[in-house]
């Protein structure tokens, strides 16, 4: 009897040191914003500051030909955007794609995947904010099944953001995603 308490209670423990190192790791890997690169597009997630800037900064460089904007509600328009962040609505027309069907980083994979496959791009620049670049860029390369090269392009998250709780659930929902996918319950 004491030797199964022990027995468990190693198990325990074990499993809390592996997530621990596991959150250490998932925290070194937070992404990094990308100097110059250059990629056939650029696929910029909604949700946070600073996002959209990024994306189309890095399309006005040239270091894509075309950029989507995945997760954008309904009701806006490219011709808002383009007055919202001061570009020439031009741009919008000739080079920005707007997709209005996800929800949720997973469905921003899926929207994603379907607009780089139907341009048969072969690399793509993923922006989102650092903390949650791991988890994003996770979904997009499955989703696009290891046929494109996918390239993160982080926002750093201002100084104290984000805070504790959000990285730990952000941590927790990539564990649980992770384990998803490589069990196949996808």
């Amino acid at each position: 009897m004491i030797r199964a308490i022990l027995l468990l209670f190693g198990g325990l423990v074990a499993l809390v040191v592996a997530w621990a190192a596991g959150y250490g790791i998932f925290l070194m890997s937070l992404g990094d914003p990308l100097e110059a690169r250059k990629t056939d597009a650029i696929v910029v997630l909604t949700g946070g500051p600073g996002r959209i800037g990024r994306g189309l900064d890095a399309l006005r460089a040239g270091d894509a030909r075309r950029m989507l904007v995945s997760g954008v509600d309904p009701s806006v328009k490219p011709h808002e955007l383009a007055a919202q962040f001061k570009r020439d609505a031009r741009l919008f027309d000739c080079c920005i794609d707007l997709g209005h069907e996800a929800v949720d980083t997973r469905s921003n994979a899926d929207e994603t995947a379907h607009w780089v496959r139907a341009h048969g791009y072969k690399s793509v620049r993923l922006v989102t904010t650092d903390w949650h670049m791991p988890r994003a860029r996770m979904e997009l390369a499955h989703a696009l099944d290891g046929d494109v090269e996918v390239i993160g392009d982080a926002v750093r998250s201002p100084p104290g953001t984000p805070g504790k709780r959000v990285l730990l659930r952000e941590y927790n929902k990539y564990l649980v995603r992770r384990f998803a996918l490589w069990t196949g319950a996808g």
